[in-house]
């Protein structure tokens, strides 16, 4: 019997999830080692993903079980496909939109943000960037590398300095998606279906949130992590920190 496309997607996802663990070590810890210095000042951890799937990435860490409740997703409602994709590909493109996020958020020199967009080049996502840079805030990109370099500089999306997510940042974690984003191939159809980057953008975050919790217990701390809300106990584990964090995460 021949392969099914449900088992040479499952294949594809396996390999590329393979691929990320033994080459993205490294930067996921070296990520963890700034998402852990932000915990032990108590300060919020910023998660922005301009782009219409890209939000899905910031939304992964944020208020969600086994998460660290130092995680707060910007979710601007400019990007954001239930306001319509079309719309969101638009402001995507749009420039100067970028820096009204960050200033909106008040993002401050000593911050720390991870922004998530595996394509790395739209207006929206580099205006986020520059103008975080510009306040002295800390950077960790959740990007493809080949996927911006294979994008050529005159694309309608790019931003118009030409710069990439990964030029830009202090730590890369390189969801090597490739041009596309789709990887299944079905006989006698030119299109390729079937993404990975929410796969790549979702291992990677949630690597990074494991190994900033086992730097933190190693040196004795622990960090307030949500709990389900459907597990038994779980409202009762979570509400003992609410007030620390309501009214300091926007989205909360």
């Amino acid at each position: 019997m021949s392969e099914t496309v449900m088992t040479q997607y499952f294949h594809k996802i396996v390999k590329h999830l393979e691929k990320l663990h033994e080459e993205e070590v490294e930067n996921v810890q070296k990520a963890a080692l700034m998402v852990a210095e932000q915990v032990k000042e108590d300060k919020i951890v910023y998660a922005y993903g301009p782009g219409g799937h890209s939000n899905l990435g910031s939304q992964e860490i944020f208020f969600r079980a086994g998460g660290l409740m130092h995680l707060g997703a910007i979710l601007d409602e400019g990007t954001l496909l239930s306001n319509g994709a079309l719309r969101s590909m638009a402001i995507e493109r749009t420039p100067g939109y970028g820096n009204i996020v960050i200033e909106d958020n008040q993002l401050q020199k000593g911050d720390l943000l991870i922004l998530i967009n595996s394509y790395g080049i739209n207006t929206a996502l580099i205006d986020a960037a520059l103008e975080a840079k510009k306040r002295g805030v800390k950077l960790i990109g959740v990007t493809s590398v080949q996927h911006a370099e294979q994008t050529p500089l005159d694309h309608v999306a790019r931003h118009p300095s030409k710069k990439n997510l990964h030029d830009l940042v202090d730590v890369v974690l390189d969801s090597k998606v490739e041009v596309g984003d789709a990887v299944v191939e079905i006989e006698n159809l030119d299109q390729k279906v079937s993404a990975v980057s929410t796969f790549a953008n979702a291992f990677l975050l949630n690597s990074l949130v494991a190994e900033t919790v086992q730097l933190l217990v190693k040196e004795g701390i622990t960090p307030p992590i949500w709990m389900s809300g459907n597990a038994a106990g779980g409202d009762e584990q979570n509400n003992q920190f609410i007030d620390r964090f309501k009214g300091r995460i926007k989205s909360l």
